[in-house]
């Protein structure tokens, strides 16, 4: 079932100061930084321009695999995996379709080296830092390495001024969120467990940020 922020955002306690919609300098600003730590970054008016930008980046052939992303639901990237009109590997109709909880976990970790690996993020500071946590790591392992390229796509309302900000933002506003659907989708609590910082991306175009002008995700 597919969840978006409005379906449990009412009752769930953030700190709204670091979730708003930022003024255009800081917006230049973390883009500037992002693309100076080797992220190459492009800035988009909408989720309909997002999803545009995805489908244009994304050649025929090649292995697509998704963290859960309340972002990607709301641009409609899910849906548009799932319709398989795309020309793509898609990993995860493999992975959720094994029956035997071994196999379809090993499928899971393997996943993680998709050709493509697309996510949301939690925070990003105007300094140029990407800051994301889930509690099995299987959104975040492929950030860091795993993945060939890295698409991760965010609403700019997660632009924080520091990186220390952006740690505030990761608990007080996108761990409450997340824990309140992990309730509702599964009947488990969250947790900040596994947490990964990208400080900068090391291999010429292998991480692409997709910066929408709206306020999406969490």
């Amino acid at each position: 079932m597919s969840q978006r922020k409005a379906d449990y955002a009412d009752e769930t306690e953030i700190d709204e100061e670091l979730d708003q919609l930022p003024d255009e300098e800081r917006i230049e600003t973390a883009v500037e930084n992002l693309e100076a730590h080797g992220f190459d970054v492009v800035l988009v008016d909408s989720a309909d321009e997002a999803l545009d930008e995805i489908q244009g980046h994304i050649p025929e052939g090649v292995s697509v695999m998704n963290g859960h992303s309340t972002t990607l639901e709301e641009i409609g990237f899910i849906d548009y995996l799932g319709k398989g009109d795309h020309g793509w590997e898609s990993l995860p109709d493999e992975v959720w379709g094994i029956d035997d909880d071994a196999e379809r976990q090993a499928a899971r970790r393997e996943a993680q080296t998709a050709d493509y690996f697309l996510g949301g993020i939690n925070a990003i500071s105007e300094t140029g830092e990407l800051v994301a946590a889930d509690l099995s790591g299987s959104r975040v392992g492929a950030y860091p390495f795993a993945a060939s390229n890295v698409v991760i796509v965010s609403g700019v309302n997660k632009v924080v001024p520091t990186l220390e900000d952006a740690y505030d933002r990761l608990e007080s506003v996108a761990y409450p969120l997340e824990n309140e659907r992990a309730q509702e989708a599964y009947g488990v609590e969250s947790a900040v467990a596994k947490q990964v910082t990208l400080h900068r991306e090391t291999e010429e175009g292998r991480t692409k940020v997709v910066l929408i002008e709206e306020q999406l995700g969490y």
